[in-house]
């Protein structure tokens, strides 16, 4: 096991292209053992294609990569066998009990069945499986399956963990669980590499967040100093039939930053308190008043335009 702190991977003016289309362009930085980092980025910023390298599934174009003190791709296999992937899509085997995907899973990596009968069990109640041990795949939520491919990807107890965006599509109670049971992870000091678009899981989990666009690192830094280095500390969200109006008759003249979406006015600022209680003299305007968020930077630096694939 690497000893704290040491480099778990590293990247060195990495690219990656796809026919005339660079979709890495240049990516340098490191991840360090016990980190919790997440990689951030609108649709098509080369998140998934630069997980995709470092897991080994897809060769570098140019650069230097590095996992587990492996170079990728020569070394790749052997790499592979001391990490955990959580795809984006599950790939569970439907035919199976929850027992018998981690056992066969455990299979690939020649684990004997005296370790696979002391992991196994200590998978399920991290994974809070226990109870659905013998139970088919198709018999399961989709929050029971997303907890089953993480406790798969750890059969081998690795040292890196990748998750592809574990929680999209899982109801708010489902993802909760998830984000404790990664919590414990981290705190177990397993280093966890984590894709995903929502801007608050990223910011209650990741210690640090690599915000990436066209291939290329817009910011790596923590959530907190993310926030203080690139927005205003205080937003005010207005929308109605008078919010613009409104934006342009007081927050503009009070030298505040704005923006509109729609109908919908965002003032940015470090103290707005004023601001606000003139609100309560305009009809049909509502508003939110709250401080700055990881959302707020990522909109700011990627802009609010759809990024079309």
């Amino acid at each position: 096991m690497n000893s704290p702190g040491h480099p778990v991977v590293i990247a060195r003016q990495l690219t990656k292209s796809f026919g005339a289309k660079r979709v890495v362009d240049g990516l340098c930085f490191e991840i360090r053992q016990g980190e919790f980092v997440g990689i951030l980025g609108p649709n098509g910023a080369g998140k998934t294609t630069t997980l995709r390298m470092l897991v080994g599934n897809t060769p570098p174009g140019s650069g230097e990569l590095s996992v587990l003190g492996f170079a990728i791709p020569a070394e790749g296999r052997t790499m592979r066998a001391r990490i955990g992937v959580v795809p984006q899509q599950d790939n569970l085997d439907i035919d199976f009990t929850v027992v018998e995907n981690l056992r066969i899973y455990g299979g690939y990596f020649g684990l004997a069945e005296r370790a696979l009968k002391v992991r196994i069990p200590r998978l399920l109640e991290l994974a809070a499986l226990t109870d659905k041990a013998h139970a088919r795949i198709g018999q399961l939520s989709g929050g029971m399956r997303r907890r089953l491919s993480i406790a798969r990807a750890l059969i081998n107890k690795p040292e890196l963990l990748v998750l592809d965006e574990p929680t999209t599509g899982l109801d708010p109670q489902v993802r909760h669980n998830i984000w404790n049971m990664l919590r414990q992870l981290q705190n177990e000091g397993l280093t966890i590499i984590l894709t995903t678009h929502y801007m608050e899981e990223a910011e209650r989990l990741c210690g640090r967040i690599i915000l990436m666009d066209h291939g290329r690192i817009l910011a790596d830094s923590s959530p907190p100093t993310l926030i203080r280095d690139h927005i205003e500390p205080h937003v005010l969200e207005v929308h109605g039939a008078n919010a613009e109006n409104w934006c342009y008759a007081l927050a503009l003249a009070d030298g505040q930053r704005c923006e509109r979406i729609g109908e919908s006015v965002f003032v940015y600022g470090d103290d707005l308190e004023a601001l606000v209680r003139s609100l309560d003299t305009w009809e049909g305007v509502h508003y939110v008043y709250r401080r700055a968020n990881l959302e707020d930077v990522f909109l700011k630096l990627t802009g609010r335009d759809l990024h079309d694939v």
